[in-house]
């Protein structure tokens, strides 16, 4: 019921009200003041961020909301926001739920079904889980155990990993309809990794794809790549986090880049903008450790993008940014992702 109400409401305000296709989903993981920085905040820093959007008139809605919206090409109210977390740890329950509750927000936890099936005392049981979505929050696929899903066991052709991942979603899909009762269909890839292969494959099997790389939302976006910012750990601070939340996303048309991971150390990226309301110049991109990448324009509002130096494997971003015109403090924003591995079967 509330997600429907929750549906009902966005669609009459965004027929009522003026809008800039600002949209943009946070992710959380631990709600906690004795785990990993990286990924927590402390409850007063979570009550602080819910504040926030209710003083800043941030219109919060239920993911599902978000995704559908989307999907019909439906204009998003300014400031529009969806919350997420992350592995479904028991501390969501015990301190982030509460916090929701005083503030009538809606909410998405996405789960590995066989760690909860495992017993592992660190998640939250399906009890747990049920008592949370009778309470309006959306239960949805993490994965079955948080596996690394474009990563090949040795030996293993493509059609073999290809069967072997399909199974683990669908799996994990599948138990979760089994002990909630719905099926939304959205996968948070496990640490944000993906690459065209994972892509295709959700694609094909009638999934949403949602990463973890920044940036703000529109009916452009590719449905198997959806964006959030990480609102835990360095990202908590307000005067950042407010910034990206009155993000805007860029008018883009297309999209050229060899694969999210590879083994190029300074991969290329090429967007295509359907239009360009910004000067060239104030069109920046960074890379993550390393400062301002090299942007070249070409013909036709095409930027093409490249780290100076190379990156170090592991995980890395192309953050762009540039000026909304006439709202100062404002603005578009994209991430690219990379994974750099040593070899393709990394």
């Amino acid at each position: 019921m509330f997600r429907k109400l929750s549906h009902l409401f966005f669609s009459l305000v965004a027929l009522c009200s003026a809008s800039t296709q600002a949209a943009v989903i946070l992710q959380y993981h631990h709600v906690s003041k004795t785990l990993p920085k990286v990924t927590s905040v402390e409850s007063d820093t979570f009550r602080a961020h819910l504040l926030y959007l209710q003083q800043k008139k941030f219109n919060v809605v239920a993911l599902d909301t978000l995704i559908d919206g989307l999907r019909e090409g439906q204009t998003f109210p300014d400031k529009t926001v969806a919350i997420t977390f992350d592995d479904g740890y028991d501390n969501n329950i015990e301190q982030a739920a509460p916090i929701l509750a005083e503030f009538n927000y809606p909410y998405t936890i996405f789960v590995n079904p066989a760690l909860i099936d495992d017993g592992k005392g660190y998640v939250m049981t399906w009890e747990q889980l049920r008592t949370l979505s009778k309470q309006g929050a959306l239960i949805a696929n993490h994965s079955s155990r948080h596996d690394y899903l474009h990563h090949k066991l040795a030996g293993e052709t493509q059609k073999q990993w290809q069967e072997r991942i399909k199974e683990d979603i669908t799996t994990a899909e599948r138990r979760i309809e089994q002990e909630l009762g719905y099926s939304v269909k959205y996968l948070a890839y496990p640490y944000g990794e993906f690459d065209r292969a994972l892509q295709e494959l959700v694609k094909e099997l009638g999934y949403v794809g949602i990463g973890q790389h920044s940036g703000a939302l529109s009916e452009n976006n590719d449905m198997t790549r959806l964006p959030r910012f990480p609102a835990s750990g360095f990202y908590a601070d307000l005067e950042t986090l407010g910034t990206k939340l009155a993000s805007q996303p860029f008018n883009i048309a297309k999209l050229d880049y060899l694969d999210t991971v590879t083994t190029d150390t300074q991969p290329q990226l090429r967007i295509e903008f359907t239009e360009k309301p910004f000067a060239n110049a104030q069109f920046a991109c960074y890379v993550s450790g390393q400062g301002r990448a090299d942007v070249q324009w070409e013909e036709g509002n095409v930027a093409k993008i490249v780290a100076q130096q190379p990156l170090a494997q592991g995980r890395a971003r192309y953050n762009c940014t540039a000026p909304v015109k006439g709202q100062a403090g404002r603005y578009y924003w994209f991430s690219q992702p990379w994974v750099i591995t040593s070899s393709p079967a990394e």
